[in-house]
């Protein structure tokens, strides 16, 4: 398949963050720009790597990538024009927004001194900070928009506090309030006893975690780091697959559990019995996962020392690996098409589809 390359230059807007260390590069397959630009949407990647947010917006058949500095960026979540983005000490609330005077093709910018050529796509949604909580290095990892008991309160963000291993949400008193913990995790204490790192939402209310191990001792996910990974009911506390090689980034798809086996660089299918069923093999370490309609946006990693990634079925393929995603049609799990980040960035962590923002023009 023919790849087109584009690089941020490009870009209509002032990247202010681009300059900062290593510069990224990408390439991607034509098919990727076509279904972003025909669904009007937006694709988010996190490489805490980096330190980047990267949105990658499409036109004219091409790629556009916008990138915004953070200090190890990781979850990231989206609901209703709201965005929530989990950092190495802070939780951050953005609210989507059209700016009535740079959406107008006669103001000739979407930021002050960026001419706009009549070739670019009109401003879309700008993402505005609102609030920020300070969670202290908790090793935030995904977070999700919950429901609160209340119809007429707004959701509530809920994360996950891996080294405390717990499911928590954002408080104005304390770093976070803990909401949920995995029935074998014996003390809440900042050990890193099972690697709580993935979770599903179906209708604002917690579905399904992953975890590294079904472990209750300080950091004893790593001694089966290759097998011993699980996929857990947050309502029911039982397990609903075992087995797993460090899985990651639970998902609802048509009523269906899917889960990254990151490991092992597959897509699965979680079945009723605790089986899996592998959807799509994947050239990378996959973490971050969006679903879009039947279609998977998947994120890949290349992998580093052994301390993290050592002893995985992976590893043997380590040269081979590539940082990108992969987008999988879930009917069928081939592949549709494919970005890949040639330079620059080498891990990601979330994946995420912004719709209804076919151009982001900031953040």
């Amino acid at each position: 398949m023919r790849e087109t390359v584009a690089v941020p230059s490009d870009a209509p807007e002032p990247q202010p963050n681009a300059s900062a260390g290593e510069r990224i590069t990408y390439s991607f397959t034509p098919a990727v720009a076509e279904r972003l630009e025909s669904a009007g949407a937006t694709l988010a990647v996190t490489t805490y790597q980096a330190g980047r947010l990267l949105l990658l917006r499409a036109h004219d058949g091409r790629l556009n990538l916008l990138m915004r500095q953070f200090e190890k960026p990781m979850g990231l979540a989206v609901q209703d024009g709201r965005l929530a983005l989990g950092t190495r000490r802070q939780i951050w609330h953005f609210d989507g927004w059209i700016d009535p005077v740079s959406a107008r093709p006669e103001s000739g910018s979407a930021d002050p001194g960026s001419p706009r050529s009549s070739s670019q796509p009109d401003a879309g949604p700008r993402f505005v900070p609102r609030r920020s909580w300070v969670t202290g290095d908790v090793s935030v990892h995904e977070v999700a928009w919950l429901a609160s008991a209340s119809a007429e309160a707004p959701p509530r963000i809920g994360f996950l506090a891996t080294r405390f291993g717990c499911l928590a949400e954002v408080d104005e008193v304390y770093s976070f309030r803990p909401i949920w913990t995995p029935p074998f995790i014996s003390a809440l204490r900042p050990e890193d006893r099972c690697h709580l790192n993935g979770l599903a939402v179906h209708e604002g209310r917690p579905y399904a975690v992953t975890v590294l191990g079904l472990t209750d001792t300080p950091q004893g996910w790593r001694e089966r780091k290759a097998d011993g990974g699980a996929v857990i009911d947050v309502q029911t506390g039982e397990v609903r697959a075992e087995g797993l090689s460090m899985p990651h980034s639970p998902r609802l798809w048509r009523d269906r559990l899917l889960v990254l086996n990151s490991g092992r660089g597959e897509l699965l299918e979680v079945e009723a019995n605790g089986g899996t069923r592998v959807i799509a093999t994947l050239p990378g370490f996959p973490r971050g996962l969006a679903i879009f309609g039947d279609l998977a946006f998947v994120g890949l990693s290349k992998i580093r020392e052994k301390k993290q990634f050592g002893g995985l079925p992976i590893e043997r393929l380590r040269d081979r690996l590539e940082c990108g995603v992969h987008v999988i049609d879930l009917h069928t799990g081939g592949e549709v098409g494919r970005i890949r980040f040639d330079s620059g960035a080498h891990e990601l962590f979330d994946v995420q589809i912004l719709p209804c923002a076919r151009w982001t023009t900031n953040l």
